[in-house]
This record gives C-alpha cells, sequence and structure tokens, in this order.
C-alpha cells in the first residue's frame, strides 16, 4: 500500500551494463519531480569496476537517511547481484533484488529495503521502470513482525550477536 509522502532522494548507480537504463531512469525519474543523484559512471567502459560507483551511491543513502533526508537507492548491471552484494556491504544498507513487481514491493514493505538493484541485461527498460516505480512508491508496512526481523539483522550487522 502507498501513501502520499514527499518524493525521496534517489541515488543511482550502474555499471557498463547498465548504462542505458541507467540513462533513462535519471531523465525519467528526475522529470516525474524526484531529485535524482548520479554516482556514475559517467560514460561507457566495458572494463569497469562497479563496486566503487555502488558503494558510493549506498554510502550517499545511508548518509541523508542519517541527516533526516528521505532518500532510496537504485544499482544496475547485468543481472543486479553484484552490484546489490557491493552495495550490501555498506552498514545501514538493506539492498534487494527485484526481477518483478511483487519482488519489488515486498523488498519495501517487508524488508524497509533502501536500495533496488535491478539487471539491465534481465529486463526491457519498460520492465525495469515499472519495477524501480513500484519500489520507490512502496511504504515500509511497520508490521511488528517485520520491524522485529530487521531489528534483528541491524543487531547482527552492529554487534556481530545473532538474536534468536
Amino acid at each position: 500500500m502507498t501513501t502520499s509522502r514527499p518524493l525521496p532522494r534517489v541515488h543511482i548507480a550502474t555499471d557498463h551494463a547498465g548504462m542505458e537504463l541507467s540513462t533513462h531512469l535519471v531523465k525519467h525519474l528526475s522529470g516525474k519531480g524526484y531529485d535524482v543523484v548520479d554516482h556514475g559512471p559517467k560514460e561507457y567502459d566495458a572494463l569497469d569496476d562497479y563496486p566503487s560507483f555502488c558503494i558510493n551511491a549506498a554510502l550517499a543513502v545511508v548518509a541523508d537517511q542519517e541527516s533526516g533526508v528521505h532518500a532510496l537507492g537504485i544499482v544496475l548491471g547485468g543481472s543486479g547481484n553484484g552490484e546489490q552484494i557491493a552495495a550490501n556491504k555498506v552498514k545501514g544498507v538493506r539492498a534487494a533484488l527485484a526481477w518483478n513487481h511483487a519482488t519489488a514491493t515486498l523488498a519495501r514493505e517487508h524488508n524497509d529495503a533502501n536500495i533496488v538493484a535491478v539487471g539491465g541485461r534481465q529486463h526491457s527498460v519498460e520492465e525495469a521502470t515499472v519495477l524501480i516505480e513500484a519500489f520507490l512508491e512502496q511504504t515500509f508496512s511497520n508490521d511488528e513482525r517485520h520491524v522485529r526481523r530487521i531489528g534483528k539483522i541491524v543487531t547482527y550487522e552492529t554487534v556481530g550477536e545473532v538474536v534468536g
């Protein structure tokens, strides 16, 4: 279920395989009123190393959230897997790979994911845009069970303790 609230700032990063999709999304989302921050790359390089782009986007999402700015992130690649893994190395990030509408919305609704990963080679630009919009528009349910589960993840992330 979505609610009316200010649009989040959106941090986006990609590798060479997601360049076309990233370029489209920056323009498309900006046109819809999102404040989009592009973390690169700025030009195509088939030998680029996506981790730095994705980690920088993830760091920016966390920094914004910690300062009270409503922010989410998008990381793109051929499959989205490596980009999701890189983003998830940043403390405070919950990056989820979305491959259909349900995984995109449930990532936010149940997991309060703050970054979505999408494979640019797995979807058309139109399909990927629908997934990303679904993610950006969905809110977290705040259901006690989901809050509890996320709390256990955060506890492990911060103190290394497995709860339960």
